[in-house]
């Protein structure tokens, strides 16, 4: 059922953004930082059998230098360069097995498919990344959003997005690849990651974010109880009088900052019965975004939002962008 606003309430939501004074100082900083280390983008062949997809077991350097892995597949037919997308996986998944992502390559598009360091202990994709170093770990379950949540510096997401960042250079640097035609896209978390990419680089052509996840994280944790967001509400029901000190650590991973400073063309979808992602959070980050950007509304849909139905929208719209000269 509807739990959140009606669309009309949506349509003018548009709350005012808990952004701290140095978010891009501290991007900048992050990313300068992980730059200094090398890509080490590595593509082994990888034999799935396919009769019309080559697939490729990638490893690239993400935050801090750490080995990240992901999944490039393309099609076989190939005379130039591809318009290429990166995709990012929703919550507690990964890259998993190279069966699950041949949409895109069917396409004739070249498709990287960036794991989740750390995640994929109990989703449908299983993760080959851990999350290394101090304030990290291995494959394990749910309860991402408040690690490090003391520190900017020290949060999951800090490593996460920058991977995400990351992603894009790897994908970048096969020769398959024509680095002038890249999309960014993903779903939940994915959606997320798509828009923080998107506010972060300006070297993307467009970014899908589908019933995207990280976005409006204090509004979140007080309107629903299911999911991810209800991590937070647990954590700050036993840290009291924190409250301010977590949302001020979240807000340098909000997808409402990320939004602002994005310009490639965007489409969104959201459902307006998603419990996991609330709806008007999603618009949150619609409203705030600084390009040209669509909303798909799904009324009776949850958290699956248009699911595979929404794809021939999706690939209209992508087909437009690739089709302009760069």
């Amino acid at each position: 059922m509807l739990f959140d606003m009606d669309l009309d309430r949506l349509r003018d939501y548009r709350p005012e953004p808990e952004e701290p004074a140095d978010f891009d100082a501290f991007w900048e900083k992050t990313l300068t930082e992980t730059a200094r280390h090398p890509l080490d983008a590595g593509f082994v062949p990888y034999d799935a059998g396919f009769a019309t997809v080559d697939v490729f077991d990638v490893t690239f350097r993400g935050w801090g230098g750490q080995p990240v892995k992901a999944w490039l597949l393309l099609p076989k037919a190939r005379s130039g360069p591809l318009p290429a997308v990166v995709q990012y996986i929703g919550y507690n998944g990964g890259r998993g097995i190279p069966y699950s992502w041949l949409t895109w390559s069917a396409l004739g598009y070249a498709h990287l498919v960036m794991d989740n360091r750390g995640q994929g202990g109990g989703g449908k994709h299983t993760a080959d990344t851990p999350d290394i170093g101090p304030d990290g770990h291995g494959s394990s379950s749910p309860g991402f959003l408040t690690r490090g949540i003391e520190d900017p510096q020290r949060h999951y997401y800090r490593r996460l997005i920058t991977d995400a960042v990351r992603a894009v250079d790897a994908a970048k640097a096969h020769a398959a690849v024509d680095a002038s035609r890249l999309a960014v896209l993903g779903g939940s978390q994915g959606g997320g990651l798509a828009i923080a990419v998107a506010g972060l680089r300006d070297d993307v052509v467009a970014a899908v974010a589908d019933v995207p996840f990280l976005c409006h994280y204090r509004r979140a944790s007080q309107i629903t109880d299911s999911g991810p967001y209800a991590e937070i509400a647990r954590w700050l029901s036993g840290h009291r009088f924190r409250i301010d000190e977590a949302m001020e650590t979240l807000s340098y991973f909000d997808g409402v900052n990320f939004a602002a400073r994005a310009t490639a063309p965007a489409w969104f979808s959201v459902g307006l019965m998603d419990r996991i992602c609330p709806s008007s959070t999603v618009f949150a980050a619609y409203h705030r975004y600084a390009g040209p950007a669509e909303i798909e509304v799904f009324t009776y849909n949850g958290h699956e939002g248009g699911a595979e139905y929404d794809l021939p929208r999706k690939l209209d719209a992508l087909r437009g962008v690739f089709g302009r000269e760069r």
